[in-house]
């Protein structure tokens, strides 16, 4: 059983949040899920197909770290298992969080098969939980999009198993993930994410 009292918070963070990201243009139409922590076995997500500018608490759902609805005779995202692995992987993680930019998309597709986006010398970085310094060097992995999610959940798990750190992914033409303590936490990622993808972009039609 979960807590009502902590859902309904999460769901009013969720619903804000889609009211940000939608009128940022990072999340368009339906695409796009996210979710907060209830417990250490529940979380929140939002139900698939909503409208992320027009979210209300009807379209924010419980289900287990197995993905699994509780009490809701509604569907989750067809995505949920790239939300659940990053709460079995950090306890700490509060919020999830993915997006459908089109500087997400763009960039993730120029970058050549296998290859990360390496962010470094952004005084931005420093938006990032844990980074104190430009100096860092941020390795964002870009995962082939698939319509096998579990594979692709068992993917990103043993790859931020070993990069721990790092805030996030992009899946190639698809979007951005990334997770925060909080969700205040996660909807400053995002925007520090945009920001640097905008930078890549135009050092990219700028450059010999």
């Amino acid at each position: 059983m979960f807590d009502v009292t902590r859902f309904a918070k999460a769901a009013d963070s969720i619903i804000e949040a889609g009211h940000f990201l939608y009128q940022r243009g990072w999340s368009p139409a339906t695409s796009s899920n996210y979710s907060a922590r209830l417990d250490e076995h529940h979380i929140a997500i939002t139900v698939s197909g909503r409208h992320k500018g027009k979210l209300h608490p009807g379209d924010v759902m419980v289900v287990d770290l197995s993905g699994h609805p509780v009490q809701s005779d509604c569907r989750a995202s067809a995505e949920t298992p790239l939300h659940t692995v990053l709460y079995e992987l950090f306890p700490e993680v509060g919020a999830v969080l993915h997006t459908h930019s089109v500087k997400a998309t763009v960039l993730s597709r120029l970058l050549s098969a296998g290859q990360s986006l390496i962010l470094e010398g952004y005084e931005l970085q420093k938006a990032f939980s844990g980074v104190e310094t430009h100096d860092a060097t941020l390795t964002i992995p870009v995962f082939n999009n698939t319509q096998d999610i579990n594979g692709l959940a068992q993917k990103t798990k043993q790859w931020f198993a070993s990069h721990q750190g790092q805030p996030g992914y992009l899946i190639r033409g698809h979007g951005l993930y990334t997770w925060g303590e909080t969700m205040e936490d996660c909807l400053r990622h995002v925007e520090a994410f945009e920001f640097l993808f905008e930078c890549e972009l135009e050092a990219m039609r700028v450059r010999p």
